[in-house]
């Protein structure tokens, strides 16, 4: 698969931002969000990251739009990576996939479980971005087993095959936020920011976003020499 046959992500609505910053303004939003099934990322390993860790993920984080989101989800990892940009970029994978894995479940939780009074406008977007999650949890699995593939070949990655990797990686990372931004696109319609459910999904689509956004900003730094 070749990341040029891949549309280019798609924008998130003004809208939508507006609304998601209301939604992550509200106090009430944190209490419904930490009642949501939660896919957890793999355990991280039982050692501490070395200082060389350390100053590296602080500058690579530095690079990516959520600097502080990037280095507290990736700290607890960073004896397995220390400064590899590959083992780095598959630590990022691994918790993103995770994260969109959660999306997944509680949107699809949501549909099967219905809300009293919802509006059927509401519950037909929440029924999408619950199709748009799932397809952007199986799009975040394959880059996270790109990456797997490319750590696993170590120094031998070189050349064509390292770009065709990194292309296929970039290639799922760009359709999971294509499906994300369709759902946020659905989601800043008028009507959604008075349901809690729709609003427990905004929060979701927002920290998904950001993972996603991180991964890719990570995989790109990836040298291709």
């Amino acid at each position: 698969m070749q990341e040029a046959a891949m549309a280019p992500p798609r924008t998130t609505s003004v809208s939508f931002l507006m609304v998601a910053a209301a939604v992550v303004a509200s106090a009430s939003l944190a209490n419904e969000a930490a009642a949501s099934p939660k896919a957890t990322p793999p355990p991280p390993p039982p050692c501490l990251a070395p200082p060389s860790a350390v100053a590296f993920l602080r500058q690579r984080c530095a690079t990516t739009l959520y600097r502080l989101v990037c280095y507290d989800a990736l700290i607890p990892y960073g004896c397995t990576f220390n400064t590899s940009h590959v083992k780095l970029a598959r630590a990022a994978a691994d918790v993103n996939a995770a994260r969109l894995r959660s999306l997944s479940l509680r949107t699809k939780e949501l549909v099967s479980r219905g809300s009293p009074g919802e509006s059927a406008g509401v519950a037909t977007v929440i029924r999408d971005c619950a199709s748009m999650a799932s397809s952007a949890s199986s799009h975040a699995k394959e880059t996270a087993a790109e990456l797997a593939r490319l750590d696993a070949m170590g120094d031998a990655a070189k050349g064509s095959q390292l770009r065709w990797a990194m292309s296929n990686a970039k290639t799922w990372l760009s359709a999971a936020m294509t499906n994300e931004a369709t759902c946020a696109d659905e989601l800043g319609f008028s009507g959604a920011a008075v349901s809690p459910a729709a609003r427990e999904v905004i929060a979701e689509v927002v920290t998904a976003k950001q993972y996603t956004s991180i991964t890719m900003s990570l995989v790109n730094a990836i040298p291709l020499s």
